[in-house]
């Protein structure tokens, strides 16, 4: 088993900047791929942002590319998503999601796709 624990979030004004990481713990020998995933209030949950393994390739949605940034450190067993140019519409519950991948370059925008999900932390964007 995995253990994904997010921080980061807050409220933050239009136009600032947040950085949300992600800690695995437990079986995190191996290699993973990671994604962001949020979800606002009365909304389904939606991709955000992922990354492979070897964090040589990353994916966005449309609505967050040329804003957010999904990084990685496998030496901390971490993963991070810089968010800059927050506008009210980024507001939700940010989790992040992981499942063991045998390519260090494959990545997953599809929620189903993933094993393990952290708890989640709530990002507010006020304008």
């Amino acid at each position: 088993q995995v253990q994904l624990v997010e921080s980061g979030g807050g409220l933050v004004q239009a136009g600032g900047s947040l950085r949300l990481s992600c800690a695995a713990s437990g079986r995190t020998f191996g290699t993973y791929a990671n994604g962001w995933f949020r979800q606002a209030p009365g909304k389904e949950r939606e991709f955000v942002a992922a990354i492979s393994w070897s964090g040589m390739s990353t994916s966005y949605a449309n609505s967050v590319k040329g804003r957010f940034t999904i990084s990685r450190d496998n030496a901390k067993n971490t993963v991070y998503l810089q968010m800059n140019s927050l506008i009210p519409e980024d507001t939700a519950v940010y989790y992040c999601a992981a499942r063991p991948t045998t390519g260090s370059n494959n990545y997953y925008s599809a929620a189903s796709r993933y094993d393990y999900w952290g708890q989640g932390t709530q990002v507010t964007v006020s304008s």
